[in-house]
């Protein structure tokens, strides 16, 4: 088994406070004690809690990445894509009991008060939405009257709405149903 690094112990364990008890309620002494370090180590790595929170949401983000694209690797019809990020979406709140989407909570707390990490978020969130455009467009090929923007902009926000209420009502049933509305749109 290879040795987690010191830098990669740290961003783990930061990561996994701030998602599960919030970045503002998360001290950097905590952090200090469940990674095992020294406090010298910690500012080794990162200048402050904030360059911490900077390679947090990069870590989640790769890894959101990442894992949709090992989720839909072996499909490659497009329209079978675009449920397949549904279903993706759903395994996330599953698989964190339906903790919520990373990225909306950081927003949520720490909001406008902190640009990098609002413009990050922001990114984010369009790159989730370009690859869902590409989706669509790659789907859309050869149809005719499909409105590859407003159908792009419809899955978007109801996978992000079904996200928000799944973690509000710790249930997977709101991907079921824009699973439909998803296909009606697309046929």
């Amino acid at each position: 088994m290879k040795k987690e690094k010191v830098q990669e112990r740290i961003i783990r364990v930061a990561s996994d406070l701030f998602y599960r008890q919030g970045f503002n309620s998360t001290g950097i002494n905590q952090i200090i004690a469940e990674a095992d370090i020294a406090i010298g180590s910690l500012y080794n790595h990162f200048s402050s809690k904030n360059d911490l929170l900077q390679a947090y949401l990069i870590k989640e983000e790769t890894e959101w990445f990442q894992g949709f694209e090992e989720h839909s690797a072996k499909i490659s019809d497009p329209g079978e894509k675009i449920f397949s990020l549904i279903a993706y979406r759903k395994k996330l709140q599953q698989s964190s009991t339906f903790a919520g989407c990373h990225f909306i909570k950081i927003i949520a707390e720490v909001g406008e008060s902190n640009p990098a990490v609002s413009d990050f978020v922001q990114n984010h969130k369009e790159k989730q939405k370009g690859m869902i455009r590409s989706l669509v467009y790659e789907y859309a090929e050869g149809k005719k009257s499909i409105d590859t923007e407003m159908i792009t902009e419809h899955i978007f926000l109801l996978i992000e709405g079904a996200v928000v209420t799944s973690t509000i009502n710790k249930s997977a049933d709101s991907f079921d149903q824009i699973q439909k509305m998803v296909k009606a749109q697309l046929t």
